[in-house]
């Protein structure tokens, strides 16, 4: 193990909300932190607000009184970037400007020794162009926190085209020291998460464009039938509008306007019309003065929604149905509905499965494919047993009759149903295909390996499964055949599926990709 020793001095640059969150969590580990920051005056109120900070953990019980006195003591405000000199690692979180993070890594390599490790925070610029300019730019690496650093356990740990394997194993093996889950990757726009994260936004804005369904009813769909721990409506008021769309666009620049990338028109315009989320008091959602921080619309406390998620009315459900082939990744509903009572009849039958409603329309999951007239589709769930929502969709022409029967199928098994309009994928599935689909290729780049990817989406934005643990599970045939009928309906390659994808899909039908 390449860990820096405890003893080692580590040196933060920067002392905003991220510096000092890194300051915080070198000092817990035992290192003496020297924290700079260029406006005078700043190094010294951020170290008080750092020991203010660990005070309050020792009042919650969380940290003992003399190792707050050890850590404060730890902690000194450098006035200049001279006194940085015997650090062993100096992090950068200062502003996300190339020329001043070039400047700023061109100063301290005139200052430390040659065997200190130098890092950049930076989340959306490229870890090669900044360590560009400098004298040995192998020692220079992307370590990547995420906000609240002291909290949040992920940090990316990113290998510029420069970047020595040492420089890597030593990071890597400092963050796991310090308590957090690295993972490593190459120097790629968006690193892992900001990459592979991009289809969590885009397609609910692109459903949301579409009209099949407002913001808090796709929220509530991927929370409650996605496992989601946030919707994609109320994390983008959180992080705020701006913010988000500017990482949306850099990505998208980055890799040469690539469709998959495609910015939302409709984000665009919140974002001009000054609707930035909670910091502005109003995004896709009200924030009104005095509401609770954490208030989620349509959820309890002193917020109440604008918009509550679409609940469709109590409706009778039939007290029959006819299963008719393989439900692939819904097949656990049979199973379901035989607990809840219902008769479940089973037939053979070749093509895509299907539960026949009384008078026969089709109760079908979303494939991609337009649903032929009459029928119903409904979405895909991380788990059909715990899942408290499903949302159903009706094509054109449906008698409301049907409607009802499947929307009482599944309030019979205690599910809330959204009753939403008729998208090819609907919400969960073309979500959670569209994030398998970076995911594969991402390996396939070899930005990072399958089991660091699943663990930075799964540790960093809290999914309920890595991209590709969820594509293994559901299949990556029923996610290549969902991503082909999308590309069909919307052949501008944004939903072509990626060749590592096919290949995946290929091997699980014994198929020899060519």
């Amino acid at each position: 193990m390449s860990a820096l020793d405890r003893t080692s001095t580590v040196a933060v640059v920067g002392a905003g909300t991220m510096g000092q969150g890194i300051a915080q969590v070198a000092l817990l580990a035992g290192h003496r932190v020297l924290l700079h920051d260029a406006a005078p005056g700043r190094a010294q109120a951020a170290a008080e607000a750092v020991a203010g900070r660990l005070d309050r953990l020792v009042a919650k019980g969380r940290l003992g009184a003399g190792d707050l006195k050890d850590a404060v003591a730890r902690l000194v405000p450098a006035e200049g970037t001279a006194d940085l000199a015997g650090a062993s690692l100096v992090v950068e979180a200062v502003v996300e400007d190339l020329a001043a993070k070039q400047a700023l890594f061109a100063e301290l390599e005139a200052v430390v020794g040659d065997g200190c490790l130098l890092a950049t925070n930076t989340s959306s610029l490229p870890v090669t162009a900044v360590a560009g300019t400098l004298r040995l730019p192998g020692r220079l690496v992307g370590l990547h926190f995420f906000n609240p650093a002291p909290l949040l356990p992920l940090v990316e740990v990113v290998a510029g085209a420069a970047t020595s394997a040492e420089a890597v194993a030593t990071a890597y093996d400092t963050a796991a020291a310090w308590g957090k889950t690295p993972v490593r990757c190459t120097d790629t726009p968006g690193f892992v998460v900001n990459r592979i994260a991009r289809p969590f936004y885009a397609e609910a804005l692109r459903v949301y464009e579409e009209r099949a369904a407002d913001p808090a009813t796709v929220d509530a769909v991927l929370r409650e039938s996605g496992g989601f721990a946030m919707g994609p409506f109320e994390l983008m008021d959180l992080i705020g509008q701006d913010v988000n769309e500017a990482v949306t666009r850099s990505v998208w620049e980055a890799f040469f306007h690539d469709p998959k990338f495609t910015p939302s028109l409709a984000q665009r315009r919140l974002v001009e019309s000054g609707r930035l989320g909670r910091k502005s008091g109003r995004g896709w959602f009200g924030y009104p003065q005095g509401s609770q921080g954490g208030a989620r619309p349509g959820r309890g406390g002193v917020q109440k929604p604008e918009f509550p998620p679409h609940t469709a009315a109590p409706a009778v459900a039939p007290t029959s149905v006819v299963l008719r082939g393989d439900l692939g990744p819904a097949r656990a509903l049979p199973g379901l509905l035989r607990e809840s009572g219902i008769e479940v009849r089973e037939t053979a039958a070749d093509g895509p499965g299907a539960l026949l409603l009384p008078g026969g329309v089709p109760l079908r999951l979303a494939d991609g494919h337009p649903m032929p007239a009459p029928g119903v589709r409904f979405d895909l769930a991380l788990d059909y047993r715990t899942a408290t929502r499903v949302a159903v969709a009706p094509c054109d022409g449906v008698h409301a009759d049907a409607v009802e029967q499947a929307v009482g199928l599944f309030q019979a098994l205690g599910k809330d149903v959204s009753v939403v309009g008729e998208v090819p994928g609907l919400i969960v599935a073309r979500t959670v295909a569209m994030l398998a689909d970076l995911a594969a290729d991402a390996v396939a780049r070899q930005v990072a390996s399958a089991r660091d990817i699943d663990t930075a989406m799964r540790r960093g934005v809290s999914y309920p499964l890595g991209p590709l643990e969820w594509c293994e599970r559901i299949s990556a045939t029923y996610v290549r055949d969902l991503l082909e009928a999308l590309h069909r309906d919307s052949p501008t390659g944004r939903y072509a599926p990626c060749r590592e994808l096919r290949r995946r899909a290929d091997a699980e039908g014994g198929v020899v990709s060519s």
